[in-house]
């Protein structure tokens, strides 16, 4: 990793945060990762704003730690309450050093650069004790804007947006030959890391891999007369639901189990063959696709399964997946029957040499025994590096799934 991308700052400029207070959000190309305060102080300076790119190692902001101010303005540390008969005049004088002003407290060389530059002291955000306007707020107000003496610019509204859509750039074109004065709008908006990192992987994979894709499809029945009987039961002893995906990677743990060439990867000349399972399991979060990892899942329970998946993507919509779980999965499963896929050809997530496509259940007909009935079907893909893994192996493994899921005993009997 060499650059990251600064996210939501928490906090203001000149904020009083305690210990351990989350202060912003760093976006890298696999999840966001929050900077928490070393110890009570004010952020002084925020250097990187919302969506900026920062190197591995560059400051974003300054930070100055400090007992949290009362109200007058002056530290909430016990050693201020300690008698001091010589400071107290001096401490009397400065808790009025200031005048006030619509409600704001203004030292006296803020209020003269204010009426230099003409301007109302509830514009410029105060950031000295006790919400004190200082001489240093004028000058930072007026350098941000490039005021010159004299001229006054409208305050800034209160709510300004992120900076993630201030930097997109909206290029506007009339409609041609459009007879209603109607205009179109183009939003150029800069890709985040993670994005970006999604957009290499899978160019990496199309040009590095040899990728063919294998079908079958499953007859769904056992599965779901299995979660109708047990539902409740299950979600009533473990605290969660019992869904599909927890057969699919149990399935998958004996498919690879069965043939190990699925679970290797390639290193340069050589093939690295694994006895542990690490199933990712890709989920959609708000900033793209994430593929974090269910560590050893072949000693995983049905109900340790839903349990960790239902925590993954939880976070994963939150942003609060940490690098550390994105990472070292051995094969994955996408489930794009979610969002009503029918038929798709998943792409593998390098350096694994397999991904398992589910998709969406449908009634159709099919020939049991010699007659025509309706039942509940799902398409399988599997897509795999063919540098590794031979057609005979690839179209195995898929039908050793299909059979596990048509017959979940065989799952728990590990056959």
């Amino acid at each position: 990793m060499q650059e990251v991308q600064v996210g939501r700052w928490l906090v203001k400029e000149g904020q009083w945060v305690a210990a351990d207070q989350e202060l912003v959000e760093i976006e890298t190309d696999k999840a966001s990762v929050e900077v928490f305060a070393p110890a009570a102080g004010v952020v002084s300076k925020i250097l990187k704003k919302e969506g900026d790119p920062a190197d591995v190692g560059e400051v974003i902001g300054l930070f100055e730690p400090q007992d949290q101010p009362s109200e007058n303005g002056r530290s909430s540390s016990p050693t201020d309450s300690a008698p001091k008969a010589a400071a107290e005049p001096a401490a009397e004088h400065a808790e009025h050093d200031y005048e006030e002003v619509g409600g704001v407290r203004v030292m006296p060389s803020a209020r003269r650069l204010l009426s230099k530059y003409n301007l109302s002291p509830q514009e410029v955000p105060a950031t000295g004790p006790g919400g004190r306007l200082l001489q240093e707020d004028v000058l930072r107000y007026v350098k941000e804007r490039g005021l010159e003496e004299g001229e006054k610019k409208e305050a800034a509204p209160k709510q300004q947006p992120s900076t993630s859509t201030v930097v997109a750039e909206k290029l506007l074109q009339p409609v041609r030959n459009a007879g209603d004065g109607a205009q179109r709008e183009e939003e150029v908006v800069p890709m985040s890391l993670i994005r970006r990192r999604i957009a290499a992987r899978l160019v990496e994979a199309q040009q590095t891999a040899a990728l063919l894709t294998t079908f079958n499809e499953v007859d769904m029945s056992a599965v779901m007369e299995l979660r109708k009987r047990y539902k409740d039961e299950f979600q009533q002893k473990h605290g969660v639901k019992l869904g599909f995906m927890s057969f699919f990677v149990k399935a998958a743990v004996e498919a690879l189990k069965a043939f190990p060439a699925v679970n290797a990867e390639i290193r340069g000349n050589n093939i690295i063959y694994r006895n542990y399972y690490d199933i990712g399991v890709a989920i959609g979060s708000g900033k793209g696709l994430v593929v974090p990892a269910l560590r050893n899942a072949e000693l995983m329970s049905f109900a340790e399964v839903e349990k960790t998946i239902n925590d993954l993507a939880s976070r994963a919509q939150e942003n609060k997946l940490s690098p550390d779980e994105l990472v070292g999965g051995t094969f994955t499963i996408s489930n794009g029957g979610v969002y009503g896929s029918l038929l798709s050809t998943p792409i593998v997530n390098p350096p694994q040499s397999g991904i398992l496509g589910m998709h969406a259940i449908q009634e159709r007909p099919v020939a049991v025994n010699g007659q025509v009935v309706i039942r509940p079907m799902m398409y399988l893909a599997l897509t795999y590096d063919h540098r590794i893994i031979d057609g005979r192996e690839a179209v195995s493994f898929l039908k050793h799934i299909k059979e596990s899921i048509e017959d979940p005993t065989r799952i728990l009997l590990e056959v």
